[in-house]
Parts: C-alpha cells; structure tokens; sequence
C-alpha cells in the first residue's frame, strides 16, 4: 500500500482535516463498485466483465469464475455490486450489469449469487430482474443497488436504478416501459405488493419512480431515506429523494441542454406535477458513486454528510447538509488525477474510493486528526 497527503479543498481548512489517501490496491481495469467483505477485505467489480477479491494486505485476487456474459462496452459492463445484510450467514451478493440480448440489444440486468465459501467463484448465480425493452446501445444503464430499510431494518427488497439509454429518452416518461426508471424487487425478484403500480393496466409492477435520466448514484441516508443523483444532459446533473409513483420530470424539464445547445421540452426547469430536484450542478460534475458518512472518523463536523465522486472534474464531493438540504460543497482528492467512480463507507467508518481508469485503484481515506 501507498500513501499520500492531501489537504481537504473547497475553502473549508477550518473545519476538514487533512486526509492522507491510501492506495489499497492497484491494477483494476475500469472499476465500478467495491463491497466490503468478512476480515477486511473488498470485492471489486470491473466493468469489462469481471469480479475480484482484494484480500486485507491489497494483494489482487484473479477474476471469479461463474459471473454470466455481459455486453461490455462504452458505458455497459459489470457494473455495481453489494452484499446482502446477512452475507455473513447466507453470503449472498446482488450484481447489475449490461446483459446481452438479441440483435445487438442490451439491457439493465440484476443478478443474485452466493460467493462459494472459498472465495474463487460464484454459485447459484440467478438473474432476478431484466429491464424491458432491451435497447442497441451502449449508454444510460445506471445500475446502482440499494437494499432498502424501514424502521432500520431490511425489508427484503432492493432498489436498481435503470438509466433511459440516451437514444430512449421520451420512455423516461412511458409506465410500459423500464427504461428510465428505479425499480423495487425483492430479493428474489418478486414484485412487493405495496409498490406504487401494482394492478395499474399498461404499467410494469416493478416500477417505484419514474422520469430519470441515467442515475449512477444512490444511497440510504441515516433514517432510510432513498437518495439518488443523477446525470443532466449539458448541465442539470440533479439529487433526488425518490418517492413512490413519483415523476422526476425528464424529458420534459431539465436545468440543462441538449448537447447541441439547445432546450429541453419547452425550455422549462420546473412544472406542475414534476417532483423538483433537491440539488443540481450546473455545469455537470458527471456524479457518479454516493455515501453517507455515519462515523466520526473524520471528526463530528463531516458526520451525516454525504460524498459524491465527479467523474468530470476528478473530485470527490463533500456535500454539508443542514434540515435535508445542501448548504456547502467541498472537493476533494483533487490530486489524485484520476476519475472518481465509487464512494462507500467501510465497517470502519473509513471511505473507500475508486478511480475509473485502465490502471484503477482502491483508495481508502484517512484522517490525520
């Protein structure tokens, strides 16, 4: 492992220590996602297909066997990866990613596995949820898990955001479709009786929100609340607490542009009907990965803030919050050079980074306090 000192930007010295980043482990091909396992170590998710052991020490371990055929390219791969809350009894995990279908189509998949108790593999491997339609492109999967809590406790039931795909957009906003959307499924891919659409004629049951563009963050906040971002078009990157039955607007507001300047629908942010962000970036930072920070390894002031990474600027985003609204941002690992994909919260209440790059690493944050 190596390590280096970097100082806490965004004008906040008096109140953000100086962190020291630790590489835990270098070598990943475009990682996307890192989980924490038993005894230190992490499984780490590469986007050209592939699941990895990081032992303890950083020692890489070579790529699981069982994980299925994915469509890897452009955005598409192996993308997200938790385990379940009893991975310690039933040493489950949860995976999204691009899966292949007919004619060059490709769509949001989310599987379920068991890690073989010796760590080399992936047993029982079950595909619980396929987005419909499958589309030939290679943008907008979204692909974050979330396992949802009520009253602190799991329900049994988890939440996948599912981007529109980009050449898809107007879909966002179809109830027949998946495309768009966040999803409830239980974690054995039934439907929950209580989600919003059940027994609606020409909507699909998973469906839990709708009017999302292509949404790469997502997090339980401390009173299990869901939280999301998602990417805008040319500005109009948002944060979203999504609700049930809830429309978050897209295509049809926006605080961006389309790509060639001009506007989105008739040129409106906001409308009646259309739940409005609670935060945006413009210009775009390119959010992807989100974490809570419950500890105080950092010291009380970061507590209860929340983390984003910019894969456009090459910052990790700290994000004060005051009544469940933002009320400052600071970047972080600026240094680093390389964009920031994945941001978790380890059992020690450290932060874990990942950088997507050829020559990904596994960053693990620490505080000089």
């Amino acid at each position: 492992m190596a390590g280096a000192l970097l100082a806490a930007g965004g004008g906040a010295a008096a109140q953000s220590p100086a962190l020291r980043v630790q590489t835990v482990a270098g070598g990943l091909e475009h990682p996307w996602a890192v989980a924490f396992l038993p005894g230190g170590r992490f499984l780490v998710s590469e986007r050209p297909g592939r699941l990895r052991v990081v032992q303890a020490d950083g020692a890489l371990g070579p790529p699981l066997a069982g994980v299925p055929a994915v469509a890897a390219g452009g955005q598409g791969g192996l993308l997200d990866v938790v385990t379940d809350s009893d991975f310690a009894r039933n040493r489950s995990i949860y995976f999204c990613f691009s899966e292949p279908g007919a004619g060059g189509s490709n769509g949001t998949a989310l599987a379920r596995a068991r890690l073989a108790d010796d760590g080399t593999r992936l047993e029982d491997v079950r595909v619980i949820f396929s987005q419909r339609p499958k589309v030939a492109s290679r943008l907008h999967f979204g692909c974050r898990i979330v396992e949802r809590r009520v009253g602190g406790k799991p329900d049994g039931t988890l939440f996948l955001t599912l981007g529109e795909r980009f050449s898809q957009r107007d879909a966002a906003q179809k109830l027949d479709k998946h495309l768009g959307k966040i999803v409830r499924v239980g974690k054995d891919g039934a439907v929950p009786a209580d989600n919003p659409f059940v027994g609606r004629a020409g909507a699909l049951p998973e469906i839990w929100s709708y009017g999302h563009r292509n949404v790469q963050g997502a997090a339980l906040a401390p009173d299990g609340t869901l939280w999301t971002h998602e990417h805008g078009p040319m500005g109009g990157d948002e944060i979203n607490l999504p609700q049930a039955g809830k429309n978050y607007g897209w295509p049809l507001v926006s605080f961006g542009l389309n790509y060639e300047g001009t506007p989105v629908g008739a040129g409106q942010s906001a409308a009646p009907g259309l739940e409005p962000p609670l935060h945006h970036w413009t210009p775009s930072i390119a959010p992807s990965g989100m974490a809570f920070l419950t500890s105080e390894r950092y010291g009380p002031a970061w507590r209860g803030d929340l983390f984003v990474g910019s894969l456009k600027f090459q910052y990790l985003d700290r994000i004060e919050l005051k009544d469940g609204k933002v009320v400052a941002e600071h970047q972080l690992l600026q240094d680093v050079g390389q964009r920031i994909r994945d941001v978790r919260q380890g059992p020690d209440g450290l932060l874990y980074v990942l950088t997507d790059s050829s020559d990904g690493r596994l960053l693990r944050l620490l505080s000089n306090q």
